[in-house]
């Protein structure tokens, strides 16, 4: 299951790159527009942030803007803002797991977990807009 951050993270570059204003969008109107508690949106914001895909245009206190362009940033991007990729722990840590030498099933997992990053990082946040545009007005 996708958790709530990552899901609120992407309504939040949404809500970002749709802002045509050059002093950017303030996170009380994003809180606001996606039904958002500020004080959870300042973690959101905080992890948007470290992981380099938006800023602050004039500093504390000033709206925020895309880094990245939005035909770059990936679904990738925002799921790892918040955690890494990890569909079965013994992928990332075989030492907790004492068949992980010989696990018949570990490539399966592998495979998976090279899968679902390609199916993320093949989604950009300009085309999940162009669809959700596409689909309002058809």
């Amino acid at each position: 299951m996708i958790n709530t951050k990552i899901r609120y993270g992407l309504r939040t570059l949404i809500e970002i790159a749709l802002s045509d204003n050059p002093n950017g969008i303030y996170q009380k109107d994003i809180a606001f527009s996606q039904k958002i508690s500020n004080k959870y949106l300042d973690s959101i914001i905080s992890s948007l942030k470290v992981k380099g895909l938006i800023a602050n245009v004039g500093g504390k206190r000033s709206g925020y803007v895309l880094i990245m362009p939005k035909e770059k940033i990936t679904l990738y991007d925002i799921y790892t803002a918040f955690e890494p990729i990890s569909v079965v722990p013994c992928i990332t840590n075989p030492e907790l797991c004492e068949k992980a030498s010989n696990c018949k099933a570990r490539k399966y997992w592998m495979n998976f977990k090279k899968d679902y990053e390609k199916m993320l990082t093949s989604r950009t946040l300009i085309q999940i807009i162009e669809e959700e545009a596409y689909e309002t007005f058809n």
